[in-house]
Order: structure tokens, then C-alpha cells, then sequence
């Protein structure tokens, strides 16, 4: 008996724990040591989270052994409409926000209470491919709006235009951007809030990085930009900030004019009262991590572990000939391009597979992001520099041997 997956499956893929994944995975079981800077994990590279984080979740452990309200505990959901309320952001309320088991399971949640089949869903090219995967397996149909890399990959206003029919439901914002690091401009956002008003669409705000900043970047909320206007939902967690990537505890907040998305609203409470609850531990560090020091602010300023090995690993890929790298001005990523006058790339996957066998270095292919053409690759900078500038060498010799004559 041939017991297959579900054709939803069909066209469903997560390139940053995929094949290549596997490929590496099965060398480390042959003995070999490989460098893994595929995903954008703190922990494995030092990036600790805060003490007085974990003293608070193990103090609360006796406390957190039962469910917890579906939309998760009330300290949570108060730090986070906090969060928001101190941005200006008065419509942000208690009621209005789900803790979920990181960023991840809300994205999905998310678009299985919006998207019917059919339904269509404007997502940016690059985009993190799980916006993609969960809109599509909820049966909705994905329109990659551009990033232009000429403009620092700030997202093309006349492209997302040009992909709105009167199927499109929503827009989605990713911003400080993974994979490319950009920090969108404001009146790039305003110009999509503008559109999204213009033809009622929601909003959703991809913010995980929002605090990962570096070079006097600004990060401008799109809630701020909503308020009394479009609904906004908007996406957050401990992950990356706070180095907590493992507890798996993230939000949504839904704000601006909630008055004509009632019943969407209400879907998202059944979807997750079905999952019971999110992991009620994890939610216990997120008044401490939201209310106390930030001690991110320390990694992302000269001198800091972040902004170096951003500075090494940028200044390392863009010296390579035939190599533009956007420096980037947020999040934990580079995404070089690859000149195609240069490098006669015909599939990327096979480019990050041979990549990883000659040098022992994991990398995703640029088209594992929705990105249309095989020229990019994305490279997480998160070792210490002694680890990262070996790899870069080791980067620029292999292309060196691809490069045409």
C-alpha cells in the first residue's frame, strides 16, 4: 500500500530547512564538520538570552502547568498592547492581542482564518517563505510583489499596484526584512497603508527584527501609520531580540479600525481556542523582556557582536568580483547577487549543494525566498568573526572557480 501526502503539499517548500538541510545533515553524519548559515538560530553561536529572562520563566514554572487562556496569559498580552500603546499607538488593546508558540504558528493561524481557495494575497519577493507556504496551504493564491535592489530593496509601489484584482484580500509587509535587511522608508509605508486603504485590504506587519538595527536605521512601526484607518495586524516575538529563538513565544496585535474585520476577528478566536493554548512558560518572560533592560542595544552598535560581524561579513562578499552585496540595515542576513555576466548560474539550488560539499558551508538559494531568478544566495552572519571571515574566504575561492573566463 502507497500512502501518499496531501496534494495540498504540492507546491509547498521551506528551502531554509530543506533538501540542501538534509544533504548537510547526512556529511555531519559521515564525520564532517559543517558550518551552518542557513537559519537565523542565536543560540548555537553564543547569542545568550538575558538572565533575569530565564530566572523569571523558572520562577513561574510551578505556575505553568495548566492551560492558560486561549489567546494566552493576560501579563503577556498587557506587556505587548504596552508596547505598542508607548509607540502612540492608542488603539492597541488587551483584548486584541494572541500570544502564539513563536511568530510561526501565528503566521499560519493567520492566514487559515482569512484566505478561502482562490483568495488572492500580495507577499514581497524576497520574501520569508513561510508567508508563502501557510497562505498557499490555506488555499490562497500568492502574488509576489517586487523589492528593488536598486533602491535598497525597498519594495516597488508601482509593482504592488499592478497586482491587486479584486481577489487580492491582503498585503504583507516584512520590515526590517528577512532575507535582504532592509528598513523600509516612510513614506514607502505610507504609500502601502495608502493602497491597502484605497482597496481594503488588511494588513499584516511582519516586525520579529524590529529592535535588530544598525547604522542610525529607524524602524517605523505600520501601526503607527494605521491608526484610524486600515487595520493592521502586526507580528512580533523573543526569537531574535531577546535570543529566545527555542522558547517559541511570539504575538499578533490587531490595531487601527478593527470596526469591518469583526468576523475575521472572531475566526482567529476559534483557530485558537482549538490550538488550547500557546507554550505557557516561554509567555512568562515576555513582561521581563519587553519591560527591562534591551540589552540588543548593545550588540547592534560599534564594537557590538552583530554590527562587526555584519561589517566583516558585508565587506567580505562585496569585495568579491562580480559580487553586490546591499550592506544591510537591519535584522541577521546578506543576500548577495550573484552577476549573471559573471557567474553562469543555471540553478542555485545545485550552486548552494555543490557550495556545500567543496567547502563544508550551508547557504540558502535566493529562489528558496521567491526570488524569480537563480542570482542570489542568502548568508546568515551570526558566528563570531573568526568564524566568519574563514568562511567568506572560502566563499570567495569557490566562486573563483565558477567565475567565467
Amino acid at each position: 500500500m502507497q500512502i501518499r501526502k496531501s496534494n495540498k503539499l504540492a507546491n509547498i517548500c521551506y528551502e531554509i530547512r530543506g533538501p540542501i538541510l538534509k544533504e548537510a545533515v547526512r556529511m555531519e553524519e559521515e564525520g564532517q564538520r559543517i558550518l551552518k548559515l542557513n537559519i537565523g538560530n542565536p543560540a548555537p553561536f553564543g547569542f545568550e538570552a538575558p538572565d533575569e529572562i530565564l530566572v523569571d520563566v523558572i520562577r513561574n514554572l510551578p505556575t505553568s502547568q495548566g492551560y492558560c487562556d486561549s489567546k494566552g496569559l493576560f501579563s503577556a498580552r498587557k506587556a505587548v498592547m504596552q508596547k505598542y500603546q508607548a509607540m502612540g499607538i492608542k488603539s492597541a488593546d488587551v483584548n486584541h492581542v494572541w500570544m502564539g508558540n513563536g511568530v510561526s504558528e501565528l503566521i499560519v493561524l493567520a492566514m487559515q482564518g482569512l484566505l478561502n481557495d482562490g483568495d488572492e494575497i500580495l507577499i514581497p519577493a524576497p520574501d520569508y517563505p513561510l508567508w508563502t507556504a501557510a497562505a498557499t496551504l490555506s488555499g490562497g493564491y500568492v502574488k509576489h510583489y517586487l523589492c528593488d535592489e536598486g533602491s535598497g530593496w525597498q519594495p516597488d509601489i508601482n509593482d504592488i499596484r499592478s497586482k491587486i484584482s479584486n481577489k487580492t484580500k491582503a498585503i504583507v509587509i516584512i520590515n526590517p526584512n528577512n532575507p535582504t535587511g532592509a528598513v523600509y522608508e516612510k513614506d514607502v509605508l505610507e504609500s502601502i497603508v495608502n493602497i491597502a486603504e484605497e482597496h481594503n485590504l488588511l494588513i499584516f506587519s511582519d516586525e520579529i527584527y524590529d529592535k535588530i538595527l544598525y547604522d542610525e536605521a529607524k524602524h517605523i512601526p505600520t501601526a503607527t501609520l494605521t491608526e484610524g484607518r486600515a487595520p493592521c495586524i502586526t507580528f512580533g516575538g523573543l526569537s531574535k531580540v531577546y535570543r529566545t529563538a527555542g522558547f517559541r513565544s511570539g504575538w499578533m496585535a490587531i490595531t487601527g479600525d478593527r470596526s469591518g474585520i469583526q468576523d475575521y476577528i472572531e475566526g482567529l478566536d476559534i483557530l485558537s481556542s482549538m490550538r488550547l493554548c500557546a507554550n505557557v512558560p516561554a509567555q512568562h518572560a515576555v513582561q521581563t523582556a519587553l519591560g527591562g533592560y534591551q540589552s540588543i542595544n548593545e550588540l547592534i552598535i560599534p564594537g557590538g557582536r552583530l554590527y562587526e560581524q555584519r561589517k566583516v561579513a558585508w565587506e567580505a562578499l562585496d569585495s568579491i568580483p562580480g559580487v553586490h552585496c546591499h550592506k544591510p540595515e537591519g535584522a541577521l542576513y546578506l543576500f548577495p547577487r550573484l552577476d549573471p555576466k559573471v557567474y553562469d548560474i543555471k540553478n542555485d539550488i545545485d550552486l548552494v549543494l555543490q557550495f556545500l560539499r567543496e567547502e563544508k558551508v550551508l547557504i540558502v538559494q535566493g529562489t528558496g525566498f521567491n526570488w524569480p531568478t537563480p542570482d542570489h544566495v542568502r548568508f546568515v552572519f551570526l558566528p563570531h568573526v573568526e568564524e566568519l571571515t574563514p568562511a567568506m574566504e572560502r566563499f570567495a575561492a569557490f566562486l573563483g572557480r565558477l567565475r567565467k573566463r
